[in-house]
């Protein structure tokens, strides 16, 4: 009896999945819930966009040792030896006497040129490995400038104490193996081969040393000229160390990207930058420069004090991608935000299994974006990537909301929001300002729409 009791008993109903049909609160939790289950993909998609971008990094590097890394110029210094004494006393047990001892040390005068005037003219090019690109160039530099008579009494060193016939001429630079001429310096008509020295080279600095065989101490009783030629096969960027007194330095290249780097900026009013390459020009005084013409014992390290240019390639996908990621977030979020104003106005069913498929093809977005901009430019993977989507999840909306008013609608809003997406991501200086502004104008709508939504039925 109590078994046909039972199967009189008419089925309760599933006061959960009613009160999940029937509450606005209810819809709101799980969509909120399914946002922050979709950020774990979304996480994923930017360390996949990270991981990516450090093997472009390591392509590049690659592709650039093969080629010749970065130049860096200082020199050319004159290396003078000069005589320091010592003298020591020692008590001598025999004599009952102190025996004075003078011992004589050699050290080492560095001594900046008066003028250093450089001339740098640059053939760049981009070179591909797979899908990515490295800018490499191959740069033609002609140094010249002056030393003035050395004197080296304001050091309080007599010059009797100099040895004269021992000077040498050094040039410390990176990328030796980029070098494409014979290393010489014209002294006043006389040419010096450089050779590489070993010095102990700290691990800031990076420059490899080069050095001439003695040169004619006449040169340096009075005023004497420097010239120099060298040919290197480089990449990414090329920087001067102002090491004259006056300091100057033209270049010209075919590179139209260029950035402008270090402590100087070229000059204004001759710089000029086309599609065709650029030229610019700077001019560097001692009084510009926290550091003398003079040194002695060693010589500084002052790679900090480098300019020049680098050659940017603009291009950066992964750069650009990383960004678009960062609003991943916001896409989900107002995606969501419109199914569940439509579902709550037209009173339409949408069931979480359906904003878990919307939810995951907007993060598919950028798997493809990632995918594509490796073998397109960002624009063409940008907008093939955002056309996909668009058109999948407007299909889908169809078949959920039963109508063609609506699915057009969502397809509109996505697109405009994918267009307002890339416009900020192109932005350097005004992403902030046009992001703050566009979002204020979404909420507007969001509460201009929901102000007839009763939020207390549930």
């Amino acid at each position: 009896m109590e078994n046909t009791e039972k199967q009189n008993t008419p089925n309760q109903p599933n006061k959960f999945g009613t009160w999940l049909k029937t509450s606005i609160t209810a819809r709101m939790i799980v969509v909120g819930i399914l946002i922050m289950v979709l950020l774990i993909p979304l996480t994923f998609v930017n360390i996949l966009i990270e991981e990516r971008a450090f093997r472009q990094q390591d392509v590049v590097r690659e592709i650039n040792s093969k080629w010749g890394n970065d130049v860096t110029i200082y020199g050319p210094v004159l290396k003078l030896p000069y005589k320091t004494y010592t003298e020591t006393s020692t008590f001598n047990e025999k004599t009952k006497a102190y025996i004075k001892e003078t011992k004589t040390h050699i050290k080492y005068a560095y001594i900046f040129p008066e003028t250093l005037e450089t001339d740098v003219d640059v053939k760049s090019k981009s070179l591909y490995l797979g899908n990515f690109e490295s800018a490499v160039f191959t740069s033609k530099m002609k140094m010249n400038g002056r030393f003035n008579a050395i004197d080296l009494s304001t050091k309080d060193i007599n010059g009797d104490d100099i040895m004269w016939n021992k000077a040498t001429m050094l040039f410390r630079t990176t990328n030796l193996k980029g070098i494409k001429t014979e290393m010489l310096i014209d002294l006043d008509g006389d040419s010096y081969p450089f050779e590489t020295n070993f010095y102990d080279n700290n691990s800031k600095s990076h420059l490899d040393e080069l050095e001439t065989n003695f040169i004619n101490e006449e040169l340096l009783r009075s005023e004497f000229e420097y010239s120099m030629n060298v040919t290197y096969d480089g990449s990414e960027q090329i920087k001067l160390i102002p090491v004259g007194k006056t300091t100057t330095m033209t270049m010209e290249s075919n590179w139209s990207d260029p950035g402008f780097i270090g402590n100087y900026s070229p000059n204004d009013e001759t710089r000029s930058i086309t599609k065709d390459g650029f030229k610019a020009d700077w001019k560097v005084l001692s009084i510009n420069r926290p550091f003398s013409q003079i040194y002695l014992n060693k010589l500084p390290n002052l790679n900090q004090f480098g300019f020049g240019t680098k050659f940017v390639v603009l291009v950066d996908e992964y750069q650009k991608s990383e960004r678009s990621a960062k609003y991943g977030f916001l896409v989900i979020g107002l995606t969501f935000l419109l199914f569940f104003l439509i579902q709550t106005l037209s009173k339409i069913h949408i069931h979480p299994f359906q904003y878990l498929m919307i939810g995951l093809a907007l993060v598919m977005f950028y798997t493809l974006l990632v995918s594509m901009s490796e073998h397109s430019n960002f624009l063409k993977a940008y907008l093939i990537a955002g056309t996909s989507v668009v058109v999948l999840i407007t299909l889908y909306s169809k078949s959920i909301l039963k109508n063609i008013k609506f699915p057009l609608f969502i397809g509109l809003s996505l697109t405009a929001l994918y267009a307002f997406i890339y416009v900020i991501i192109q932005l350097e200086n005004y992403a902030l300002l046009v992001g703050s502004v566009g979002l204020f104008v979404i909420l507007a709508i969001v509460m201009f729409v929901s102000r007839k939504i009763d939020w207390n039925n549930g």
